[in-house]
C-alpha cells in the first residue's frame, strides 16, 4: 500500500482511505517526461482544480502563466539554476502571487488598498497561489500525469518578471513543470517524517523530534536505492546553513519590496 512507501514504514497503515488519498500518498517529483503534451483540455481541469482551493476572503490574488513556448522554457531553465527538466516538460506553470488586480480594482474606482502594503496581505497572496497550486497538483496526477515544483524560480526574481512581463505588484512565486510521467525515471515516492515527528496534539512538545533518526536511516536507505548519499538532517543543515545556500534568493526581501510588496 501507498501509505508503507510515504513513511518508508513497511507496518504503517491507514484505516480511513479513498481514491483521493491514494493519489496524494502516491506523489512524488517527476523531472523525466514522456513525449506525450498536456492538451488544453487538461490544462483547463488544472486551472479549474486551482480555482477550487481555500482562498482567504475570496481575495484570490494569485495567476497563473503557462509557458509551452521551447525557447521561453529553455530561458526559464536558464533562470532557474540551469534546471533541464523545465525545457523537457511539455508544461510549465508560473504561478504568480497577484496584488496587482486588486490595485487596478482600486485605481479603476478612485480609491485605495492600502492593506495590500502589510506583510500579512503579501504572506495571504503567497500562500493562496501555493493553495491552489497544490489542488492543481492532485488533479493532475489523478489524469495520470507527473509535475514537480520549482521554487528557483525566485533565484533571478527580476529577470523572471521581464521574461514573463509581469506587471507591478506580482511576482512568480514557484513554477510546476508538468507531463506524462517517464517511467524510466529513477525516482520513487519519497518517505516523509513520521507523523510523531509533526503531530502534536493540544499543545507542541519538542520531544517530537526523537523520531528524527529513524527518519534519518529510512531516508538514507532510500538514497541509497538511487545511488544517492546522505540523510534528511544532513541536508536541512546544509540548505538552510546561510545565504550562500539560498541560490541568489537571500535578496527577495528587496526585491519584493521593488517589485510592490512593500510588506510593512
Amino acid at each position: 500500500m501507498s501509505v508503507t512507501a510515504r513513511y518508508g514504514d513497511s507496518e504503517a497503515e491507514l484505516k480511513a482511505v479513498n481514491d483521493i488519498v491514494r493519489v496524494q500518498l502516491a506523489h512524488r517529483s517527476v523531472r523525466k517526461f514522456g513525449p506525450r503534451g498536456v492538451t488544453d483540455e487538461e490544462l483547463t481541469t488544472l486551472v479549474a482544480a486551482a480555482q477550487s482551493a481555500p482562498t482567504s476572503s475570496n481575495l484570490q490574488p494569485w495567476s497563473v502563466i503557462a509557458v509551452r513556448d521551447p525557447e521561453r522554457k529553455a530561458r526559464l531553465a536558464h533562470l532557474s539554476g540551469q534546471q533541464d527538466f523545465i525545457a523537457q516538460a511539455p508544461l510549465f506553470l508560473v504561478w504568480i502571487a497577484d496584488l496587482g488586480r486588486a490595485r487596478r480594482l482600486a485605481a479603476r474606482r478612485g480609491t485605495s488598498v492600502d492593506a495590500a502594503d502589510y506583510l500579512e496581505t503579501t504572506l495571504i497572496g503567497f500562500i493562496d497561489t501555493a493553495l491552489a497550486a497544490q489542488n492543481a497538483v492532485t488533479a493532475a496526477e489523478s489524469l495520470g500525469l507527473g509535475s514537480v515544483f520549482v521554487g528557483a524560480i525566485r533565484n533571478r526574481t527580476e529577470e523572471v518578471a521581464a521574461e514573463l512581463k509581469l506587471p507591478p505588484h506580482t511576482v512568480a512565486a514557484f513554477g510546476l513543470a508538468v507531463g506524462e510521467p517517464d517511467p524510466t525515471e529513477a525516482a520513487d515516492v519519497k518517505p516523509r517524517l513520521p507523523q510523531a515527528a509533526v503531530l502534536h496534539r493540544e499543545q507542541y512538545t519538542e520531544a517530537a523530534d526523537d523520531h528524527i533518526d529513524v527518519y534519518d536511516e529510512r531516508l538514507t536507505a532510500y538514497n541509497a536505492r538511487f545511488g544517492l548519499a546522505g540523510n534528511w538532517t544532513d541536508r536541512v543543515l546544509a540548505r538552510l546553513k546561510g545565504p550562500e545556500s539560498m541560490g541568489g534568493r537571500h535578496r527577495l526581501r528587496a526585491i519584493l519590496d521593488s517589485l510592490g510588496f512593500p510588506s510593512r
